[in-house]
């Protein structure tokens, strides 16, 4: 990138316009400690946020041209006189490099952006660390939590939101106004001592992940493992046939829509068990157990997944017949039936059950697609508390029915023939049908009348055993109060 086009605002400035909060960011000189490439692009902002910057490194000369020519660069200590904030943009092992400007430092606003290689790699923060090496300054943790390209390509292309902490509250309020004049959302995490948990938030890969990841990969070892002794082990058993090319392709398609059915229903089914659990106490101010806290809380990811596989699902299918042991087998049995004279094996019930089946499968996806798209936050954002719902909760159901639908229409009739009992274990399909089954119909109990009723005036704050106040009027006309229980 040219310097001319790093001269080039990024963002304008119209959203800051008129609001109260914010002060002007003309005339305030912000100081920058190093040369990276994170100090590089707040730099950029900074300028283009309408900022003065001054950049402090100890090689100014060779540095220069990384920065944008509005920004000025010289060396540490010159950059330390000019301005009362400082964003020390240097790794923690360089701290003790800054130690010659202690008393050019002191009583200025040292605003430390630095994270570490591995969670809570050291007894304290780098945050706090910065604090003791410079008792004269007042630290404040921010900006660690963002990218440098979103610092280049604006607050849209990534997270908005700036964690800040520190001991001085004015301090906090000074950085505070600059993210938000930089178009960020500034968000106050406290005193010093959540900058550990701050640093950590960078270093965590997918948090909310990993259990829907471990549950979906527990699902398929044993849908595969259950798929692999029916498919593969059973005929090389019994028929002594080698069927172990079905391993890659066929055997893997039999499990992912066993995943993908099974994690759908387990979207839904701590809903389930929560309506239970406000039905049995009789309100809704009961806290759950953690565990259906956590489940709750990993609907969306878990949603995500069962669309995930029923995409490879779908994807799969369609490589069936380009196998060449498809063509093989097929080959095999037109020889067999010119061999037996059969000219017309057309099988009306055969027929008819692989159009509704096909049909069937490809509403579902469909409808597991829409509910993945309204799950991005882009998308979630653009829709209002009864759109987002009805697509959620009743569209998503309607996707587990529409799969149930799939799922029956590919047994039909098999789940009788005492042939498809292979080590007299059942279809896999079947099994599927368990937890789905159970939650369609809990789904239509709750919805008679007398259920959903009560449960809807617990979920508006009704309560068991709850004494409320009330007025009758006595006979001579006039009214007295009294007390009854809410369950009466």
């Amino acid at each position: 990138m040219s310097r001319g086009d790093m001269a080039k605002p990024l963002l304008g400035h119209g959203s800051t316009e008129g609001d109260p909060r914010i002060t002007p960011a003309s005339g305030r000189t912000i100081g920058v400690l190093g040369s990276g490439d994170f100090a590089r692009s707040l730099a950029i902002r900074l300028v283009c946020s309408g900022f003065k910057v001054v950049v402090g490194s100890r090689n100014p000369k060779r540095k220069a041209n990384l920065f944008p020519s509005a920004a000025e660069v010289t060396f540490q200590a010159e950059a330390v006189k000019k301005t009362d904030v400082i964003f020390v943009a240097v790794f923690r092992e360089h701290y003790s490099t800054l130690c010659d400007l202690a008393d050019v430092l002191a009583g200025k606003i040292l605003v430390d952006v630095s994270n570490n290689t591995e969670i809570n790699h050291h007894k304290e923060s780098n945050a706090e660390y910065l604090a003791s090496l410079f008792p004269a300054c007042t630290v404040v943790k921010g900006f660690n939590v963002v990218s440098a390209w979103t610092l280049q390509s604006g607050a849209r292309d990534g997270n908005k939101q700036v964690l800040i902490c520190s001991n001085n509250q004015e301090a906090k309020r000074t950085v505070a106004e600059i993210a938000q004049v930089m178009g960020f959302t500034p968000v106050d995490m406290g005193c010093m001592s959540s900058a550990s948990e701050i640093e950590n938030i960078p270093l965590r890969l997918l948090p909310a992940w990993k259990i829907p990841i471990f549950l979906a990969l527990g699902l398929f070892l044993c849908f595969f493992t259950y798929n692999l002794i029916r498919q593969v082990i059973h005929p090389f058993i019994r028929e002594q046939k080698n069927k172990f090319y079905k391993i890659p392709i066929e055997v893997v398609n039999t499990t992912l829509p066993c995943v993908s059915y099974v994690m759908l229903s387990l979207v839904y089914l701590p809903g389930v068990l929560a309506a239970c659990s406000q039905l049995y106490y009789g309100t809704k101010y009961r806290r759950f157990p953690d565990w259906l806290d956590q489940w709750l809380q990993h609907r969306k990811q878990i949603g995500l997944l069962s669309f995930f596989c029923a995409a490879l699902h779908a994807v799969y299918s369609l490589c069936l017949p380009m196998r060449r042991s498809h063509r093989y087998l097929l080959i095999e049995t037109a020889v067999k039936q010119a061999m037996e004279k059969k000219m017309n094996i057309w099988v009306e019930e055969e027929v008819w059950r692989m159009e509704i089946y096909i049909s069937v499968g490809i509403i579902a996806l469909g409808l597991l697609s829409l509910l993945a798209i309204t799950s991005l936050p882009s998308i979630a954002n653009s829709l209002n508390w009864r759109e987002f719902s009805f697509v959620q909760s009743s569209l998503g159901f309607t996707a587990l029915v529409v799969s149930t639908l799939h799922t029956l229409t590919y047994g039909w009739s098999r789940a009788f023939d005492e042939n498809q009992y292979k080590f007299y274990l059942p279809p896999t399909y079947t099994l599927t049908l368990l937890v789905p089954c159970t939650v369609i119909i809990a789904k239509v109990i709750f919805s008679l009348p007398c259920i959903r009723h009560r449960l809807l005036r617990i979920r508006r704050g009704w309560e068991k055993g709850r004494y409320v106040k009330f007025v009758l009027p006595s006979a001579t006309g006039e009214y007295s109060s009294g007390e009854t229980s809410s369950n009466v």
